[in-house]
């Protein structure tokens, strides 16, 4: 095996570099028609066309938008995964060349249309090709992007109808030299959670805040504390990040709001780091049982004195469930999420400062 540090040299196939302009044209069209997480039609319908031109068996609709093409050649019994990804994201491109987005709000700016141009380059070589025996399963996934569409094609039987011995895929970046790849063992790619927090207090005139109470304040102390989670929670040697990228709360500039939504998302490479969380948490609130992975809503009271619950939301949960007592999960669950149980650190933490009611969705790791 090459060291860390060492530069390969590999020769293009010239039957591939002969296909240029033509995954170019491929890869270009696909980027002026982009589409969200499990709406990918067009995008499908296209790269289904595409396999079937090759002589492939396609096989539509797994998981709503999923393709795979399936290559058989020779007597090999042995079968292997090829990945790329299909969906988009909700950004206006900024672009004036002439295949930018022709979809209003929408736009390929992480490179799944490249992903998705090389799989078809390499399903177009290879079902030409006479190097192999065995099958090749060409995977187009749907909803990359933050909706877990891997998982869900592998629940709607993706590896039962299409068993293979590995997968293979690849992600561009930004910053590699164009011609270049980089490869090392172990994880590449880090596991992915979101998190969503609604903090709801009491609205009130901004002249008099005594009367109310504000959730942009326990939402800040929230997030300040959130930022201190992965410096003294995880274990320095195990990369982890914690983001907050949305604070949304208010629309005038003399109202405070009666609640403010936090959400983001967490990344480790580790399970050990998850585990190390729980321990975390644990040893805060020592009633938080151990792991279930299903999607779960927790509520938790942060309150130190009472509130009025005229302004609360139709759809949270009645006043008598929600007593502003010490902090305890008034829906227990088993083993949270990575993030649920950073969040709830981070609201047993800041007690003391908060007043209000911290309600919180977490969804389970895709």
């Amino acid at each position: 095996m090459a060291s860390t540090n060492e530069v390969i040299t590999l020769n293009l196939i010239p039957e591939i570099v002969e296909q240029a302009e033509r995954l170019k044209t491929w890869r270009q069209h696909i980027h002026a028609h982009p589409e969200m997480a499990f709406k990918e039609y067009e995008t499908a319908a296209f790269v289904a066309e595409r396999l079937r031109e090759f002589g492939l068996t396609v096989h539509e609709g797994i998981a709503g938008t999923g393709v795979v093409g399936t290559l058989t050649k020779g007597g090999g019994n042995r079968a292997i995964g090829l990945r790329a990804d299909l969906d988009a994201l909700p950004i206006v491109e900024a672009n004036t060349f002439s295949h930018a987005s022709k979809t209003p709000g929408v736009m390929h700016a992480c490179g799944h249309d490249g992903h998705t141009c090389m799989l078809l380059g390499a399903a177009a070589y290879l079902a030409k090709a006479e190097t192999f025996s065995g099958t090749v399963h060409f995977i187009f996934q749907p909803a990359e992007e933050n909706e877990g569409g891997a998982k869900t094609m592998i629940e709607a039987g993706l590896f039962e109808q299409f068993p293979v011995e590995a997968v293979y895929g690849m992600h561009n970046i930004p910053g590699i030299p164009v011609g270049h790849f980089a490869v090392k063992p172990g994880p590449m790619m880090a596991a992915f959670d979101i998190f969503d927090i609604t903090v709801v207090g009491r609205g009130g005139h901004a002249a008099i805040p005594q009367q109310a109470i504000d959730p942009i304040l326990i939402g800040t102390k929230i997030v300040e504390a959130l930022q201190t989670l992965v410096a003294r929670e995880i274990n320095p040697q195990e990369p982890a990040v914690l983001s907050v990228t949305q604070f949304e709360g208010g629309d005038a500039y003399n109202v405070i709001p009666d609640q403010v939504r936090i959400a983001g998302c967490t990344r480790c490479f580790s399970v050990r780091s998850k585990r190390n969380s729980s321990t975390a948490s644990s040893a805060s609130h020592p009633v938080l049982p151990a792991a279930s992975g299903q999607p779960l809503s927790i509520a938790m009271s942060v309150a130190t004195r009472q509130r009025s619950t005229a302004s609360r939301k139709p759809s949270l949960p009645p006043a008598q469930q929600l007593q502003p007592a010490a902090p305890k999960p008034l829906i227990e669950t088993q083993n949270p999420p990575w993030a649920l149980r950073i969040l709830l650190i981070c609201c047993l933490r800041n007690q003391a400062a908060t007043s209000g009611l911290v309600m919180a969705t977490v969804k389970a790791p895709v």
